[in-house]
């Protein structure tokens, strides 16, 4: 389990998070590399909006660890979305999974996301945060850049560009943009959506858990059947 000493004792965050506020992503990338170095690693989903993240990123730090949580469970489009993305920025991709297969996690659970908000707690413990973890612990992570951003639901709208979590310093680079910002990114640079942005998804995650938005759907509905809007990954209180 990570520890404070994880962190750089020199970044003081408070002040780290009111130097970077007026700074542009990309200053915020080269501040979290220059801190530390090959500690730096980056997450992903291969979301709707991934590209953004992995494109900034790499133009900043090539090769630095992108790490992907995969479930088993994602849509095929969102696999093929990162053969696509992995080939096209040449991204140093890790992988990491729950130790067990999904057909042996059901065999010992049955289906967690259909057991209500315990189940889905649960789940995402398994297949989500128990890798994470190990990933960062793996990769000697003591710094963690995210794309997560204010306007994406309620649960974000409080956060910081910098903060720490469970003994790590988390960087949010993008973190005030809005959804325009995002579209302008990705048209200048010629980068794609996921897939199933044009039909409707805006959050995508697993097949099971995943709608597309619709009627009065809220962007928090298309997800975990709005029982949550997190899984975990980027919740302090999971223990990363």
């Amino acid at each position: 389990m990570p520890t404070a000493d994880t962190l750089n004792p020199a970044v003081d965050t408070a002040a780290a998070d009111r130097r970077l506020s007026g700074a542009s992503p990309s200053e915020r990338i080269a501040w979290a590399h220059k801190e530390y170095g090959n500690s730096l690693v980056l997450s992903t989903s291969f979301g709707a909006q991934a590209a953004v993240m992995l494109h900034l990123a790499t133009q900043v730090v090539p090769g630095i660890p992108v790490v992907f949580v995969d479930t088993g469970y994602l849509f095929p489009e969102t696999y093929r979305f990162a053969d696509e993305l992995t080939s096209r920025l040449k991204l140093n991709l890790k992988v990491y999974r729950a130790t067990e297969s999904p057909a042996w996690i059901e065999a010992r659970h049955g289906k967690l996301w259909e057991q209500g908000a315990e189940g889905l707690a649960r789940y995402n413990q398994i297949v989500k945060v128990a890798p994470m973890q190990r990933a960062l612990a793996e990769l000697g992570a003591r710094a963690w850049l995210a794309g997560l951003r204010r306007v994406q639901s309620s649960t974000r709208g409080h956060l910081n560009v910098v903060s720490e979590q469970d003994g790590r310093m988390k960087v949010l680079p993008i973190v005030e943009w809005t959804d325009r910002d995002v579209f302008a990114y990705l048209t200048k640079h010629g980068l794609p959506y996921h897939p199933l942005w044009e039909k409707g998804y805006v959050s995508i995650g697993d097949v099971h858990t995943t709608l597309p938005l619709t009627g009065e759907m809220t962007p928090e509905d298309t997800r975990f059947f709005g029982l949550k809007r997190e899984c975990g990954l980027h919740d302090p209180a999971a223990n990363i």
